[in-house]
């Protein structure tokens, strides 16, 4: 599948869940993040936003943090605290987008599940508890949405206006347009991460952090 497996360790998420420390970039790392920003081309700005994007933090934020996701995607769930820790530590310096990258089967419909969500304002809660009860229905070969729409609806989702919601053109479009920008950019796994243009590679829970406030110091 097309998905990255992933393993953070319990020490690596402690870190980020105590995160008031700070992850500094050692001279080898600053060096190896200099190398690979250089030789890594950028991709189209407009393939990593689009105006539908969800995102949260300042629109002008002097580093902003793309994430290409996938909410059946066991990586993203196990990366969804580090990027909340990301928001904690930065919450004026660092803007985080979310671009849907729907390669398992079922994870159209969870993006439906969002989007109304967020057209009653209740993404993030949603969104979390999509997330956090993943396990239960994104069980990959046979999805199990009814449990996914009660989770939403347990986490606040007006499900009977989400139902004649779901079909609305604007989220089709959504989802065309995101899966258009994700062939055009060559996105492969998920979560794919941005970080002010440049794709990240080989990045950690730790380094991802210490890569943004890199970029947030010499902003």
């Amino acid at each position: 599948m097309n998905r990255r497996t992933l393993l953070i360790g319990a020490s690596a998420l402690g870190l980020v869940a105590f995160g008031g420390g700070a992850f500094f970039l050692n001279r080898q790392r600053q060096a190896e993040a200099e190398a690979l920003a250089a030789a890594t081309p950028a991709v189209d700005p407009s393939l990593l936003i689009r105006p539908h994007s969800p995102s949260f933090g300042p629109a002008d934020a002097p580093v902003t943090l793309v994430e290409f996701f996938d909410p059946s995607c066991e990586a993203c769930r196990a990366y969804h605290p580090v990027v909340q820790e990301i928001r904690r530590q930065f919450p004026d310096q660092v803007r985080v987008v979310l671009r849907y990258t729907v390669f398992h089967e079922g994870s159209d419909e969870a993006v439906r599940i969002l989007e109304t969500a967020r057209m009653q304002d209740k993404f993030e809660p949603v969104l979390d508890a999509l997330l956090e009860q993943q396990p239960g229905w994104a069980v990959h070969g046979s999805p199990q949405l009814d449990l996914a729409w009660e989770i939403a609806g347990a986490a606040g989702l007006d499900l009977e206006k989400a139902e004649s919601d779901k079909l609305f053109p604007g989220i089709t479009g959504i989802l065309n347009q995101d899966m258009a920008d994700v062939e055009a950019a060559g996105i492969r796994q998920t979560p794919t991460f941005f970080l002010n243009g440049r794709r990240l590679e080989n990045f950690s829970a730790e380094s991802l952090i210490a890569d943004v406030r890199f970029a947030v110091e010499n902003a």
